[in-house]
Order: structure tokens, then C-alpha cells, then sequence
């Protein structure tokens, strides 16, 4: 009637990557400080600092994935509840910098999570 009811369609707030659709314009936002390196495989659990198990994100996003690599998934495993542990990139359109890096420890347990970095990943409940 009025559009009171309506729902207001929202953007998502944050940064926007989607330009960054080659491995050089990532690597030149890097070398300016504008992305940090991401090991999906964390050095201390045994990755290494290669083009395969690295990513390149916003500053910031490393130490999210760090804490929740060395608080929570660190003690699980040193327990022995899980012995499983996989990090996996989402990506939006051609961009080379993740929207979404997925965390999934398991066996016999299980810890799961998500660190929404931007774009779509950013409006999800």
C-alpha cells in the first residue's frame, strides 16, 4: 500500500574485492598492505608457505583465523577429540580474495565455522 511493510533491500557493508581478479592486482594489494597472507593449513599444524596453501585477505582476517586455529582447534586436537581439519575459500564472481573461508575440524568430534570477509558472505545470518 504505502511500502511501510516492505523489506528494504540492504548492501552489504564492508569492503569490496570484486576488481581484484588476478593473482597480480591481489599480489600488488599485498606488496601495498592492503591484504595480508593466510595460511589455510597453518604452519604449526604442519602447512607450508606455498602458492597452494595460501590466500591472500584483508589485514585482520589472518589473526581471526589464527585465534581460532590456536584456541580452539589447537585444543581439540591435543586432546584428541578431532583429528580433522580442513579450511576451505568461498569465492564471489571472479575475484581472487575470498568472500568466506570455511573451518571444519572432525573425527570423533566435530567444530565447525565460517569468517565472512565480504561481498556476499557479509549478509548471511
Amino acid at each position: 500500500m504505502f511500502g511501510w511493510f516492505k523489506k528494504k533491500a540492504t548492501q552489504p557493508t564492508g569492503p569490496d574485492f570484486s576488481a581484484v581478479d588476478s593473482q597480480a592486482k591481489a599480489m600488488e594489494l599485498y606488496e601495498r598492505g592492503d591484504l595480508e597472507k593466510l595460511f589455510l593449513m597453518p604452519l604449526e599444524f604442519g602447512g607450508t608457505d606455498n602458492p597452494l596453501n595460501t590466500l591472500y585477505v584483508p589485514v585482520g582476517v589472518a589473526d581471526i583465523k589464527a585465534g581460532i586455529d590456536n584456541n580452539v582447534i589447537g585444543p581439540l586436537a591435543a586432546g584428541g577429540k578431532i583429528t580433522k581439519y580442513t579450511a576451505s575459500p568461498e569465492y564471489q564472481g571472479k575475484s581472487f580474495i575470498p568472500i568466506a573461508i570455511q573451518i571444519v575440524a572432525s573425527d570423533p568430534g566435530e567444530f565447525s565455522t565460517t569468517i565472512n570477509i565480504w561481498g556476499e558472505a557479509l549478509s548471511r545470518e
